[in-house]
């Protein structure tokens, strides 16, 4: 008698399976541009039917923003398991100056050339930049639930403050990525990354210093 797969193993078969099909994607798009490879490509380089790839990945911009998944709710998380007293400005503050340490691809500040070629797929492709958009719409609805509730912030505070805090996220990685396609590298440019950094946040508690 067959012994069923325990569900860990099936979890790790499936995880094993998206992120054949993700390399695969990626791979194409990074050699033929997104807009040129077709979902029937994609699926007979992964070796699934495309009813499999769209079982894990619902469109084709999935592909490529799922790698960053994690992160739409990052910030939230920060805020939630903040330590006591500690506002959520210097919680976000000090998370985004370790990332930069870390050279964490979300912070824009990773010459890696695997990470700064998917990082040029999407700031090349329309597509992926509006996907992207949706995810930061996302990020910004997370933080403010979670500023509802760990804080006294009405709702409407609540909200200006995460579309604050995520744009200045945002916009500061970007700026980060602009640097190294200019010819910086990431180690050069991580003492200005950090400066940057420290002024964004620091302008942000100038008008949320009530934030508490």
């Amino acid at each position: 008698m067959t012994t069923p797969d325990k569900p860990g193993l099936r979890e790790r078969k499936k995880q094993r399976t998206r992120t054949a099909i993700s390399d695969a994607a990626i791979d194409l798009f990074l050699d033929r541009g997104f807009a040129h490879v077709s979902v029937a490509e994609i699926a007979h380089a992964a070796e699934v039917s495309k009813r499999t790839l769209f079982a894990y990945f619902p469109t084709k911009e999935d592909l490529v923003v799922h790698r960053m998944a994690d992160h739409e709710q990052e910030a939230a998380r920060v805020v939630r398991a903040r330590p006591a007293h500690t506002t959520p400005l210097t919680a976000l503050r000090d998370y985004f100056l370790d990332g930069l340490r870390r050279r964490d691809p979300i912070t824009g500040l990773n010459d890696h050339p695997a990470v700064r070629s998917l990082t040029e797929l999407i700031y090349g492709t329309p597509a992926l930049i509006d996907r992207m958009q949706r995810f930061k719409a996302g990020g910004e609805r997370a933080l403010a639930e979670a500023l509802c509730d760990t804080t006294e912030a009405s709702d409407l505070t609540a909200r200006l403050a995460a579309v604050q805090i995520i744009g200045v996220q945002w916009a500061l990685s970007a700026d980060n990525f602009q640097r190294l396609v200019q010819g910086e590298t990431a180690d050069g440019r991580y003492e200005g990354a950090v400066r940057d950094a420290e002024h964004a946040f620091d302008l942000l508690a100038n008008g949320l210093a009530a934030l508490t």
